[in-house]
């Protein structure tokens, strides 16, 4: 697999090379240049301080050879000569490969090295900082409703409307609503908050029955015997509708009426025939399939795509409309939270590292193996030559170096031996 041709950036990273490769060739050739001259001033005029140059050069010429033929020998066959052990790089580059991703697995994707990297980054509380500023939080609601504006265009209406209605509808179809409802209401009681519900009925039935006197004296009319007198039923509603009223005021006024508590029995028999007795249970079935089958129910499924899509795409047209306001003001809200609550941070802190975790510890050979695949896949010899040229100035360095060094150790030794021996 080709990895690709040279970018601007490779272009200018060859004429480097290429540059440092002629200052490389410069020091050989001066070198050689040197030992010529002083191999002639050596033999031909018996110049005996030439000896030491003629080694100096001589030994800088062997290190300056060796050298290039080392750094040459990783890329390809110095001289195009295939000498065994050379040409490392295109010859090894699988197992470089699978070294790489030997490497990377041990030493990157390690639960122990992701854990304490996410520990220190703390990324709640740089996130929360991040979109807790109206600008960051606008960026990313516009990218949220840009990416939903795509969703929404790319699906087919029809196969979203089929899917909420044959998916959505059956598996509401297929749970039971009883022991929910029940546990929820359960626990609204256990609140005390349904008490709120609760006064306001009696409220509203004290005002019904303080603004209906007159349908009482209607009926005790309709319903009395046609031989009492009229006013004798007029006393009769009277009293019946004081009685009313009283009782009404009573359980209006008084949190711990025998009424108020009933109810509460009531609700609370209720909560636990919905969980547990098989008819409660079977009447609440009843009553969902009665709702979802409804003309208006069914009219608001058939339509709800269409109102969802309908605001996304306005909200992706018009930067102040308000489902997009309100995502912006939810994120700057939430990022508030998280610089403020630092319970909270921990915990998505917590999740985000035991979530990392969990992605290494389960899926750290697949990711390892991507890296060997890929390179698997890679061309042998263009590999070669991209390595080369990323890393191949500094390599030059060593030619120059060799050069330099074989020079200082070949004037040392001639040097030590003329003292020696001479």
């Amino acid at each position: 697999m080709p990895l690709g041709g040279f970018g601007p950036g490779d272009e200018q990273k060859r004429r480097d090379l290429r540059r440092m490769k002629a200052v490389a060739t410069g020091f050989l050739v001066g070198a050689t240049v040197v030992f010529l001259v002083a191999k002639y001033l050596e033999v031909v005029h018996g110049m005996a301080w030439a000896a030491y140059l003629r080694a100096a050069a001589e030994a800088g010429m062997v290190g300056a050879l060796a050298d290039w033929f080392a750094v040459t020998a990783l890329f390809r066959h110095p001289l195009r000569i295939p000498i065994p052990h050379t040409a490392i790089i295109p010859r090894k580059k699988d197992t470089i490969g699978d070294s790489l991703g030997d490497f990377v697995g041990e030493n990157f994707l390690s639960e122990a090295v992701v854990r304490d990297k996410l520990e220190r980054v703390a990324v709640s509380e740089h996130v929360g900082h991040w979109i807790g500023q109206q600008a960051n939080a606008e960026r990313v609601t516009t990218e949220l409703v840009t990416a939903a504006r795509a969703v929404v265009t790319v699906l087919r209406d029809e196969d979203v409307q089929n899917v909420i209605e044959s998916v959505a509808v059956r598996k509401l179809m297929e749970i039971p609503v009883g022991p929910p409802l029940g546990k929820a209401l359960e626990g609204v009681l256990a609140d005390g908050a349904h008490k709120r519900l609760v006064d306001l009925v009696c409220d509203r039935a004290y005002d019904w029955v303080a603004d209906n006197q007159e349908m009482v004296l209607r009926v005790v009319h309709e319903r009395a015997p046609s031989w009492t007198p009229r006013f004798v039923d007029d006393m009769v509603a009277d009293k019946l509708f004081a009685e009313i009223r009283g009782y009404a005021w009573g359980v209006k006024t008084d949190p711990e009426h025998p009424l108020r508590h009933a109810v509460d029995r009531y609700l609370a028999e209720f909560a636990q025939d919905l969980q547990h007795d098989p008819q409660t249970m079977d009447r609440a079935e009843q009553v969902k399939r009665q709702v979802v089958e409804h003309p208006e129910v069914q009219h608001f499924i058939g339509r709800a795509w269409t109102v969802v899509k309908g605001m996304v795409l306005d909200a992706a047209d018009d930067p102040s409309h308000d489902l997009r306001l309100r995502v912006r003001d939810g994120l700057m809200a939430f990022g508030r939270r998280l610089g403020r609550d630092r319970e909270l941070a921990g915990k998505l802190d917590g999740w985000l590292a035991d979530a990392a975790a969990y992605v290494v510890r389960h899926y750290r050979h697949q990711i390892t193996t991507l890296i060997t695949e890929t390179v698997a896949r890679w061309d042998a010899e263009e590999t070669s030559r991209k390595i080369e040229l990323q890393v191949g100035r500094d390599l030059q360095w060593i030619r120059i170096n060799g050069t330099v060094v074989g020079a200082l150790a070949g004037l040392v030794i001639h040097t030590v031996g003329e003292l020696l021996i001479g």
